[in-house]
C-alpha cells in the first residue's frame, strides 16, 4: 500500500504546481478536526443502507464533523455556509437548478419559459446550467430543510476526495430529527430537487440509496420530474453525460486502487506522489481545464486540488490534434507518460511532455 501522508503536505506541495497556491483559498477553523492526519484506504467500503451508520460506526477519515450552521446558510440548493468553516460547502451527489437572479432575468422567464429556456440553451453543445423557478424552489426546499437544526453533520465521501475544482469542501450533510441522522442528499434527490448528480463520479458510500430516491421522485412526477416544471427540461441528456463520464472515472478509480502508478488528480495527496515518481511513468486523470497555444508548444492545463492545474506539455502539434483533447475541453481524460521538473526564472511545476497521440485516453461520451 503507498505511503500516505496528511492533507497539510497534500497542500503545501500543490503550491508547486503550475500557478502556485492561491492565497484567497478558503480555510477552516473547525469545531472538529476537517482532516485526519492519515487516510485508510477502504475505509468507505461498508455497504449502503436506508440510514446513515450511527457515529461509532463512521470511519474517522469520513469525518469532518458537526457545525452550526452560519447566518444566511443556504446559497442554493446544493451549497450552504457552516460556521468554523470559511467559505461554502458543496454538499455531495447534487446539482439543484439555479435561482433566478435580477428582475429582467425573472420577467424574461416569466413570460415566456420555453423562449427564455432555449435562448440559455443557445447553440451550446452541452446543456448549460441557468436560473429557473425551479432553481428557486430548490432554495426554498434546503431552507425548510435546514430550518431549526441545532448542528449539521458533515461527512466525506472519499476521503481523498476533500476539495472540489473550484475549492470548495466536499461534503454530506446531515441534521439529527426524533433521534436519526437525516441525510440531505437524500432527501433533496427523493423531493425531486435534484437528480442523483454523477458526474464527478458515482456515489461510493450512498449509491443505492440516492439511486432509489431519484426513481422513486421521478416515478411521482415530484420537482424536476414534473412534465409541468419550469426547469431545465433536458434531464435524459444530463445524465447520460454524466453516466458516461461516472464510468470513465469510475473505471479508473478502481484500477488505481490497485496500482501505484496510476495517479487521479482530484486526491488530495496527487502532488506528493507526482513527486514520488518524478523520472518514472505514470498515469493521471483529471478534467481537461484550459488549452493554451505557444510558440513551440501547447500545453493542456489538467484541473488539480485547490484551484491547482498540471501541465501537459505537446512540442509536436500534429500528436496533439490527433489525441482529440481539443475535443474534451472540461471533460475528464488519462494522461500516460514520465512526471518531469520543470524550471524556468521563479516558475517551478512537475508536468508530463506527450510525444504519441496514445498517451491520451479519453472518455466516450454521448
Amino acid at each position: 500500500m503507498r505511503r500516505l501522508m496528511g492533507i497539510w503536505i497534500g497542500i503545501a506541495g500543490l503550491c508547486l504546481m503550475g500557478l502556485g497556491c492561491d492565497r484567497g483559498a478558503t480555510a477552516e477553523t473547525p469545531a472538529a478536526q476537517i482532516d485526519s492526519p492519515e487516510t485508510r484506504r477502504g475505509a468507505d467500503a461498508r455497504q449502503p443502507t436506508d440510514e446513515p451508520p450511527r457515529e461509532e460506526e463512521i470511519p474517522e477519515d469520513l469525518r469532518i464533523g458537526e457545525y452550526r450552521l452560519a447566518n444566511d446558510p443556504i446559497i442554493d440548493g446544493d451549497t450552504i455556509r457552516v460556521e468554523g468553516i470559511k467559505g461554502s460547502l458543496r454538499l455531495l451527489s447534487l446539482d439543484t437548478e439555479e435561482a433566478l437572479h435580477g428582475d429582467a432575468q425573472r420577467a424574461a422567464a416569466a413570460k415566456d419559459f420555453d423562449a427564455y429556456r432555449k435562448r440559455k440553451r443557445a447553440d451550446a453543445a452541452r446543456p448549460p446550467k441557468m436560473g429557473t423557478p425551479m432553481g428557486e424552489e430548490a432554495a426554498k426546499f434546503a431552507e425548510g430543510f435546514f430550518e431549526g437544526a441545532e448542528v449539521v453533520r458533515l461527512e466525506r465521501d472519499d476521503p481523498k476526495k476533500r476539495r472540489g475544482n473550484y475549492g470548495r469542501l466536499l461534503a454530506y450533510a446531515f441534521v439529527e430529527r426524533d433521534g436519526r441522522w437525516t441525510s440531505y442528499s437524500v432527501a433533496c434527490v427523493r423531493a425531486g430537487m435534484s437528480p442523483y448528480f454523477t458526474k464527478y463520479g458515482y456515489s461510493r458510500r450512498f449509491h443505492d440509496e440516492l439511486k432509489s430516491a431519484e426513481a422513486e421522485a421521478r416515478k411521482a412526477k415530484r420537482g424536476i420530474w414534473n412534465p409541468n416544471a419550469k426547469g431545465y427540461g433536458d434531464y435524459d441528456e444530463r445524465r447520460a453525460w454524466w453516466g458516461a463520464r461516472a464510468d470513465f472515472i469510475g473505471a479508473f478509480e478502481d484500477r488505481a486502487e490497485r496500482s501505484d502508478d496510476l495517479i487521479p488528480l482530484s486526491h488530495y495527496d496527487a502532488h506528493e506522489r507526482l513527486e514520488e515518481n518524478v523520472g518514472k511513468q505514470v498515469t493521471v486523470m483529471s478534467t481537461v481545464d484550459r488549452i493554451e497555444s505557444f510558440k513551440g508548444l501547447v500545453r493542456v492545463s489538467l484541473a488539480a486540488q485547490n484551484k491547482q492545474r498540471f501541465p501537459i506539455i505537446f512540442f509536436d502539434r500534429r500528436a496533439f490534434r490527433a489525441s482529440g483533447l481539443e475535443r474534451f475541453k472540461g471533460e475528464p481524460v488519462t494522461v500516460r507518460g514520465t512526471v518531469e521538473r520543470y524550471a524556468k526564472g521563479s516558475y517551478r511545476t512537475l508536468q508530463i511532455v506527450v510525444q504519441e497521440p496514445d498517451q491520451v485516453g479519453l472518455p466516450s461520451l454521448p
